[in-house]
C-alpha cells in the first residue's frame, strides 16, 4: 500500500481515463493474472485508426490517367509527370501517392502496404455523424445496434484477461468500442481520469492517494466497481511513462496520432495483453482551400502517414509480425471540386492496411473511369468494395477470429484477398 501511495503522490499519474462496462471483478481478476506476462508477448495486434470527416481518397491516392478528373479538378488535380516540380508518387503507372505521404513509399514497394480504393459503406448517408456510426457499428443499415465491431471483435478474442485488452488513445470511448466487453479509452498514459457515460470523476492524484479519493466519492456507479479497479493503474506503473525512448532514428510527429501511436507502441511493447488499440485523426472535412501539394489536405496526409510510419519503424522486426494497422474514414469526397477550392461531402473513399502478410504493393478497387455515366449519382466515385469485406477479412486473416457473422450481421460478402 505504502509504495502505491508514494507512486501516486509523485506526480507520474494525474488522470485515469476508463470506460466501465462489465467491468466489476474483470480487473481484479486480471490484476492476479498479469504476472504471466509472457502469455501476451505472441498476440495478434489489430490498431484501427479513425480519420474522421470524410477523406479525399482520390488526392490521397489518385487515378491520375483519368481526363475526367483532370478536368472536374482544374484547381485540385495533382500530376505524377516527372517534369513537373512537384508530382505525386507513381505506385503503378495508373495511381499516385500524395507526395506528403512519401514516407509510405518504402512500405508500398515492400509489399507490406496494400491500398484499397473505392471503398465505403453501402448505405448512402452523407451525414458524417451517422457515417461514422453505420461504419464503426459494422451494421450499415441498423440505427439500433448497440455494440461497435471492435468490441464484439474483443470478446471474441479474449483468451487472456488483462484491462488492456482493447484500448482507444481517446479522450472518449469511440462508438467502434462499445459494448459488453471492457474497453478503456485513456487520453494520455500519463495521466489518468476516471470516467463512464453516467459520471465522471476527476482524480487530483498528487494531492490524495488514489484510495482516498476513491473512498470519498459519492458516485454509487464507481464504487460499485470495488476498489480492485484501481490495479489497472498498477499495472501502468510498471512502465516507464515519461521516459520512453522510440527505436533509435524513429520521430513521431508531434500531433494528436503521432502521440497516440507512440503510446500504443509503449503499450505493445510493454506486453501488457493488448490485442485491439483505436486512435484517431481529425480535419479531414476539406469543404474549402482544400490544397494541393501544400495545405489542409497535404498536412493532415502527412501527419497520417508520417505517424503511422513512425510506429511501423518503432515496433521493430519481431513485433510487426504481428500488428496490422487498418485506417477508415466515413465516405469521401464529390469528384468535381466547389466553387471555393475544396470538395463535398461523397461517397468512397480509400483505405491503408499495413502487415508483413499482406499481399500487398498493390492498390486494390474496381475504379472506373470517373465519366459522369459512371459515377453514383452523376457527381461521386461510387463505392465498389463494402467496408465489411475488409474489415472482415481483417478479423478472418489476422485476428482469427471464425465466426465473423457476430462482427458483421447481415452480410454474406466476399473478402479480397489481401493476405
Amino acid at each position: 500500500m505504502s509504495s502505491r501511495r508514494a507512486f501516486l503522490k509523485s506526480g507520474a499519474i494525474a488522470a485515469f481515463g476508463i470506460s466501465f462496462g462489465g467491468v466489476l471483478g474483470f480487473v481484479a481478476r486480471a490484476a492476479q493474472q498479469f504476472q504471466a506476462t509472457q502469455l501476451f508477448k505472441k498476440n495478434k495486434i489489430l490498431i484501427c485508426i479513425f480519420q474522421r470527416g470524410a477523406m479525399d481518397g482520390l488526392m490521397a491516392v489518385t487515378p491520375f490517367n483519368d481526363p475526367y478528373l483532370k478536368e472536374a479538378r482544374p484547381g485540385l488535380f495533382m500530376s505524377a509527370a516527372k517534369s513537373e516540380k512537384v508530382s505525386l508518387i507513381d505506385l503503378d503507372g495508373n495511381f499516385g501517392l500524395h507526395p506528403s505521404m512519401a514516407s509510405f513509399e518504402p512500405l508500398f514497394k515492400l509489399n507490406q502496404l496494400a491500398i484499397v480504393h473505392g471503398i465505403g459503406s453501402p448505405n448512402n448517408s452523407r451525414s458524417h455523424f451517422d457515417a461514422q456510426d453505420y461504419m464503426e457499428s459494422g451494421t450499415p443499415f441498423k440505427k439500433s445496434t448497440d455494440s461497435g465491431w471492435l468490441n464484439r471483435a474483443a470478446g471474441l478474442l479474449a483468451i487472456h484477461e488483462s484491462p488492456f485488452h482493447a484500448v482507444s488513445l481517446t479522450s472518449s470511448l469511440p462508438r467502434s468500442l462499445y459494448g459488453n466487453f471492457p474497453s478503456i479509452a485513456i487520453n494520455n498514459l500519463a495521466d489518468f481520469k476516471i470516467s463512464s457515460k453516467q459520471a465522471q470523476v476527476n482524480l487530483n492524484a498528487t494531492a490524495k492517494s488514489f484510495e482516498d479519493l476513491y473512498d470519498e466519492t459519492t458516485n454509487q456507479l464507481i464504487k460499485n466497481t470495488g476498489k480492485e479497479t484501481f490495479e489497472a493503474v498498477e499495472l501502468l506503473s510498471k512502465i516507464n511513462l515519461k521516459k520512453y525512448q522510440p527505436k533509435s532514428g524513429v520521430i513521431y510527429p508531434n500531433s494528436n496520432l503521432g502521440n497516440a501511436l507512440k503510446q500504443i507502441a509503449q503499450l505493445i511493447k510493454s506486453e501488457v495483453g493488448l490485442e485491439i488499440g483505436f486512435a484517431e485523426s481529425s480535419g479531414w472535412d476539406t469543404h474549402f482551400n482544400q490544397g494541393t501539394f501544400n495545405g489542409t489536405f497535404a498536412r493532415n496526409v502527412g501527419d497520417l502517414s508520417n505517424s503511422i510510419t513512425a510506429f511501423w519503424n518503432d515496433l521493430g522486426d519481431d513485433l510487426k509480425e504481428n500488428v496490422v494497422v487498418m485506417t477508415m474514414t466515413e465516405f469521401g469526397r464529390t469528384v468535381k471540386q466547389n466553387g471555393t477550392n475544396g470538395t463535398d461531402h461523397g461517397r468512397a473513399s480509400c483505405n491503408f492496411i499495413l502487415g508483413t502478410n499482406l499481399h500487398g504493393g498493390k492498390v486494390y478497387g474496381d475504379i472506373k473511369p470517373l465519366s459522369i455515366e459512371n459515377l453514383e449519382d452523376g457527381r461521386d466515385l461510387p463505392v465498389t468494395t463494402d467496408f465489411r469485406s475488409v474489415f472482415n477479412e481483417v478479423a478472418q486473416k489476422h485476428l482469427n477470429i471464425k465466426n465473423t457473422n457476430q462482427l458483421f450481421p447481415d452480410w454474406n460478402g466476399r473478402n479480397l484477398d489481401l493476405f
